[in-house]
């Protein structure tokens, strides 16, 4: 498996075909648009418009998992399962390695697929999506800082000079930063909740001594990140420790209205003035619920 850039193509490198994106080694699937594996995590995915869930805002995607579509009509036909290339997107978020991105650009007949860089899984959830079947969705992101700079080769598919920030001729590659927007969750609101608890964990009742004093993590329970948009409340937020915060994002705990958690034995620790509101409860729940049957229905098929 190969991780990251592939050294000698830089971002913004187009390609002829899927052929020339294997060779090159960027995207390496002859049709499927994840590349990976559920034990390695995803190297790259293509984004081809084939499904309607799609979101695409250039930093941030929304990507549909695959499975479940009529190639013809391409609609939603059938329920997505999280295993596969599904299963390698989710390992991503949960190791942490960076995603190649491939967009399919330009109209017909002069479409090309275009190397867009590294991306991050941020996070992934069950949806039903516009056909009211089960999808999974990721949230892709790209890095704060992306540079373009010169390919070390020919493009592969000739432009017109100007359409990248490229050099031209015998010149220097000028280079061009982008910022991306993020939601910022170092807020008064988290640093509060770290307070009410002096930083200890709600679900395990420990705090992290570091030598730079304790440490904690402020996890919303509603996330704010699209296309959940929840708020930046107290009544959203919780006090973890990192293995608990982690739990909660990859669905391995769920806590119940009455606090007390769900799949691990334990309640939820609470504090003077910071109460959790059971609205941002009920929706972390639906997410774990969906992930927690579909391992269910994962361990029967392997059985």
């Amino acid at each position: 498996m190969s991780f990251g850039h592939i050294p000698g193509v830089p971002v913004g490198t187009r390609f002829a075909d899927r052929t020339a994106l294997r060779a090159a080694g960027v995207h390496r699937p002859p049709q499927a648009g994840i590349c990976g594996t559920a034990a390695g995590g995803a190297e790259s995915v293509l984004l081809a418009g084939g499904y309607v869930d799609d979101l695409d805002l250039g930093d941030m995607v929304l990507y549909t998992g695959a499975g479940g579509r009529d190639p013809s009509s391409k609609r939603q036909t059938a329920n997505q399962s999280l295993n596969g290339p599904n299963l390698a997107l989710a390992t991503s978020q949960r190791l942490g390695v960076p995603v190649r991105v491939v967009r399919l650009v330009g109209e017909r007949p002069d479409r090309v697929f275009r190397y867009d860089g590294l991306y991050r899984v941020a996070d992934y959830f069950p949806a039903v999506g516009k056909d009211r079947f089960r999808i999974w969705r990721f949230r892709l992101e790209r890095a704060a800082e992306v540079v373009y700079e010169a390919p070390a080769a020919p493009l592969l598919v000739a432009e017109p000079p100007g359409l990248f920030d490229v050099s031209v001729g015998g010149e220097a590659p000028r280079r061009s930063v982008s910022t991306v927007s993020r939601v910022i969750r170092d807020t008064a609101v988290t640093r509060e909740v770290k307070r009410l608890h002096a930083l200890r964990c709600q679900m395990c009742g420990e705090r992290v001594e570091t030598p730079t004093g304790p440490y904690a993590e402020a996890a919303h329970v509603w996330p704010l990140g699209r296309p959940h948009d929840g708020p930046d409340v107290l009544a959203n937020v919780l006090c973890l420790c990192p293995t608990h915060h982690a739990a909660l994002d990859l669905y391995g705990v769920g806590i119940a209205d009455d606090l007390s958690l769900v799949g691990v034995p334990g309640r939820l620790r609470t504090a003077k003035g910071h109460d959790v509101g059971a609205v941002y409860l009920r929706y972390r729940r639906t997410l774990f619920e969906a992930a927690q049957d579909e391992a269910a229905d994962a361990a029967r098929r392997a059985a």
